[in-house]
């Protein structure tokens, strides 16, 4: 089996080596850059399974590269993880919504971070075909489950792998309340305190999508999101 390819984009010298060697040691192919055009050119050139951008970077911030990366036809569904300073919500949200998969705040473990990096390659894998059809329906809104494929009135809605999943999770359970805990657990894929907010900017992200659907989805104030019956 081939080893994932992770592009580390990271202008702090120590950190750019911890995890190198972190990853190396977990199994990883590591290609880092430390300037933020570097990072971006090495991106498309290189396509990585997962790009992990500082945000403070020489050159492009590390939130420019997302929206470019996310903007690019051929890098629109590599994953990316931020990496960003303890208390700066703002860049944590504006990340999320220009595309990024997850972030992490520092100072982090680095185990916590491969760990990070494994869900989101887990997330984004292929779904092997179910042995029977999988559409989940309502009204006009099909998940197809074996096509990986979300319709609305037969027309295709283009979504991310955590969005497409997050939806699935809300329209299986529909009726019931899914807290933001469960949400992070099923569709992310791990638990932690603090990180509700990543549920959150990923649900009005799958709302802006879905159009007129986006009023099933209904948020449970200080528990979580229902799909409506």
């Amino acid at each position: 089996m081939m080893a994932n390819t992770i592009l580390l984009v990271e202008d702090d010298e120590d950190i750019r080596q911890l995890l190198t060697f972190t990853f190396e040691a977990a199994g990883f192919d590591v290609i880092t850059r430390a300037d933020g055009q570097e990072g971006l050119d090495a991106a498309i050139a290189e396509i990585p399974d997962v790009v992990i951008l500082d945000i403070m970077l020489p050159s492009i911030s590390g939130l420019d590269i997302c929206k470019m990366l996310k903007r690019k036809a051929e890098t629109e569904s590599i994953p990316v993880i931020m990496l960003t300073a303890r208390g700066e919500e703002v860049d944590r949200v504006v990340g999320l919504e220009l595309g990024a998969d997850d972030y992490v705040v520092k100072p982090f473990s680095p185990r916590e971070l491969v760990l990070r990096v494994r869900a989101v390659l887990k997330r984004n894998a292929p779904v092997e075909p179910a042995a029977k059809a999988t559409s989940l329906k309502i009204d006009g809104l099909v998940v197809d489950m074996d096509a990986y494929k979300v319709l609305i009135d037969g027309e295709e809605v283009l979504l991310t792998a955590t969005e497409f999943k997050l939806l699935a999770e809300l329209l299986k359970n529909k009726g019931r309340v899914r807290t933001r805990d469960q949400l992070l657990n099923t569709v992310w894929g791990y638990e932690f305190e603090g990180y509700a907010r990543t549920v959150d900017t990923h649900v009005r992200r799958l709302r802006q999508k879905i159009g007129d659907y986006a009023k099933y989805i209904e948020t449970m104030r200080g528990v979580g999101y229902r799909f409506k019956e």
